[in-house]
């Protein structure tokens, strides 16, 4: 059986993101014999979005595809560099006429791989459909390619399980962001769908799930605006594998990441 080895890294946030991600990932990708990159970067220009400097800096270390979300807008230079990277890619279902690509279709030498970034609802903005916008991209691409990923990035956990079992057996692997929590539920669907709700951070996690912990309480504790800072220490890089049939266009094995592990301290 042919297959492709996908390689997804969940969302970098900020300098102990970046800096982890240089120093490791050339070797996960070694271990992995990976084909296809793909990472989260929308935090990874310091919390606020990925600008040229830290795309350049992925795109050299041998990342394909970088996936964005809601805090792709968060700084200009994030924004115009989406208007002249297609690589770089921001959720497909924001309005008609809004700048930058949703999907990219990645030549490796395995063949082609489309990679679709989309956005969920529930809490978050109240922009187009997800289902209706994957249906129409799928659609689209349907024939050039049956090997399809997409990053999912949503704050339900409903809408994300939701969406993969709408789409099992029509796309390869589905990946959940946003939360920067990793969960312990990769499986793959009936129809051969690889899936995991969420895959995780790639940054400090002495943190509010990646912001300096106090101004992240001061923002519970009195409901008001904090400067975001990123936060230092203990740094972990979070992910998933995926083995793809090039064939059928499904996942046949799959393998959740975390690295360092987690240390679990006894007195």
């Amino acid at each position: 059986m042919a297959s492709l080895n996908l390689l997804f890294i969940g969302d970098i946030v900020g300098k102990p993101g970046m800096d982890l991600v240089q120093a490791w990932l050339p070797s996960l990708m070694q271990k992995y014999k990976a084909d296809l990159v793909v990472v989260n970067g929308e935090n990874s220009s310091d919390g606020k979005g990925c600008t040229e400097k830290e795309g350049k800096i992925l795109f050299d270390l041998g990342v394909h595809v970088i996936t964005g979300g809601n805090h792709t807008w968060d700084k200009h230079q994030s924004q115009e560099y989406i208007k002249k990277e297609p690589r770089a890619l921001r959720p497909l279902n924001y309005p008609k006429g809004t700048y930058g690509n949703g999907y990219y279709i990645a030549e490796t030498k395995k063949g082609k791989v489309a990679v679709i970034n989309l956005q969920g609802r529930t809490f978050m903005a109240d922009i187009d459909c997800p289902f209706r916008s994957a249906d129409w991209v799928l659609s689209k691409i349907k024939s050039e390619t049956n090997i399809i990923f997409i990053d999912f990035h949503a704050e339900a956990t409903a809408e994300k399980i939701a969406l993969v079992s709408y789409l099992d057996g029509k796309i390869s692997a589905m990946v959940g962001t946003h939360t920067h929590m990793q969960t312990a539920d990769e499986r793959i669907f009936p129809q051969g769908t690889g899936y995991i709700t969420d895959a995780g951070m790639t940054g400090p996690y002495d943190s509010v799930i990646g912001m300096k912990t106090l101004a992240a309480i001061n923002r519970f504790i009195y409901q008001t605006p904090q400067k975001y800072e990123t936060a230092e220490g203990d740094a972990h890089l979070s992910g998933i594998y995926f083995r793809i049939d090039t064939e059928t266009g499904k996942t046949v094995e799959l393998e959740r990441i975390v690295f360092p592990e987690f240390i679990r301290k006894v007195d």
